[in-house]
């Protein structure tokens, strides 16, 4: 089961993509300085597909939805990303794995896997340990230079 705390709309996180951004909570690992530390919390409510259609609904604007956490129950996970296919939309998933899991990535259009080491930076640094990929067909392309003209905070 995963939990969510908040929505919201957002331009900067999947590029090209008007996303809704799904704040899953009880993130596992627990990153120095991370700018959400309540998220790390068993919080929230229970996210279905049934809550996935709701939450769409209310934005026909959407193109991608992003689940912002969320391995720590990849079969879970696994029915919300098909709950977002079904809308037509596309799936993204933020999380602070070091490795990619590669079933996962079968089915995610974009999939920014690494945690945040603040030495390192974030997603727009040309230091950073994370990566943004986009999945073309069965293959997955590293697109982590999209961000890095761009301001993230």
């Amino acid at each position: 089961m995963l939990k969510y705390f908040d929505v919201a709309v957002v331009f900067a996180e999947v590029p090209d993509e008007i996303t809704l951004a799904i704040n899953i909570t009880n993130c596992p690992y627990k990153c120095k300085n991370c700018h959400s530390p309540w998220l790390q919390e068993d919080i929230g409510i229970e996210l279905t597909p049934a809550i996935i259609k709701e939450l769409c609904a209310k934005n026909h604007v959407l193109t991608c939805v992003c689940f912002m956490g969320g391995t720590q129950d990849i079969p879970a996970l696994q029915t919300l990303v098909e709950a977002v296919h079904d809308l037509n939309l596309k799936a993204a998933l933020y999380t602070g794995d070091k490795e990619m899991n590669l079933e996962l990535a079968k089915s995610l259009d974009y999939y920014k896997i690494g945690p945040y080491i603040e030495n390192m930076g974030p997603l727009n640094k040309k230091t950073t340990n994370q990566r943004m990929y986009k999945r073309i067909g069965t293959q997955v392309e590293d697109i982590t230079y999209i961000f890095w003209n761009k301001t993230i905070d």
